[in-house]
């Protein structure tokens, strides 16, 4: 069988590659997603639950669904949804983050299915899951449609897919970009290209067509007095997350 054409973008998996080894260290490069983690979480959970009628209180609440954690990193979301409950497949399309996520889920004591892969080449496969986690990938992909419309191929009728990006504008450049790689230096220089950021309503309309119906999305803030992420309902100015659901 011929490999679906990837949207991988060759240079931001590059990027990646070369931070691979600090994925677990919460004071190192990526530092603002360690920081980020639990307010992600509590989104993704909530959503999830709220899809399936489970109940975040009880035991393994997420016990019988299969999760797609796509652009996996080191597992910082896959250990989570594997906590949970759930069978969680973790892939990324830098083949150095593959060891070290699966290095730290054995320690973790955690069996989660980490594949150097791309939804492309899964969708082909005809993989199928109740949830996607899509998360801070779509700014890194050479086409977000093609890319959008794989994920939507891997959810199964009535599934949900929890994407976040980051929005296009000033602000965005002044707080992704100048402050996060140039002032604060948490990212290396270069992680990001303000160009290929996207706006929640064009997001909307990539999802709808790529065959998804938008149900929500709400802003990431952050204070930097408390050094604390918060969920907005109003301010999606720079990160925010989307959730959306497969037609069943």
């Amino acid at each position: 069988m011929q490999a679906a054409q990837s949207t991988i973008d060759p240079g931001e998996v590059a990027k990646f590659e070369a931070m691979a080894a600090e994925w677990w260290d919460p004071n190192g490069k990526f530092k603002p997603l360690h920081m980020l983690n639990p307010c992600r979480l509590d989104y993704i959970t909530a959503q999830i639950a709220a899809e399936y009628d489970r109940d975040l209180t009880g035991d393994m609440p997420f016990k019988g669904l299969r999760i797609l954690d796509i652009g996996c990193g080191g597992g910082l979301l896959s250990e989570p949804m594997a906590r949970l409950g759930a069978e969680v497949v973790g892939a990324d399309a830098a083949p150095r983050n593959i060891p070290v996520a699966q290095v730290h889920a054995e320690q973790s004591g955690l069996a989660i299915d980490y594949r150097h892969t791309t939804a492309e080449d899964m969708a082909a496969a005809g993989e199928q899951f109740d949830a996607v986690l899509n998360m801070e990938v779509a700014e890194h992909v050479a086409d977000p449609l093609a890319y959008l419309t794989a994920c939507r191929q891997l959810l199964k009728p009535g599934g949900i897919q929890i994407c976040s990006t980051i929005n296009r504008n000033p602000k965005s450049f002044a707080m992704a970009i100048v402050g996060a790689e140039y002032v604060m230096r948490w990212l290396p220089k270069g992680t990001h290209e303000w160009s290929k950021f996207i706006t929640p309503d064009e997001l909307y309309d990539l999802l709808r067509k790529a065959g998804l119906d938008p149900v929500d999305r709400k802003g990431f803030v952050f204070n930097p007095i408390t050094w604390v992420w918060r969920l907005s309902d109003r301010d999606l100015s720079v990160n925010y997350v989307t959730a959306s659901v497969k037609p069943g």
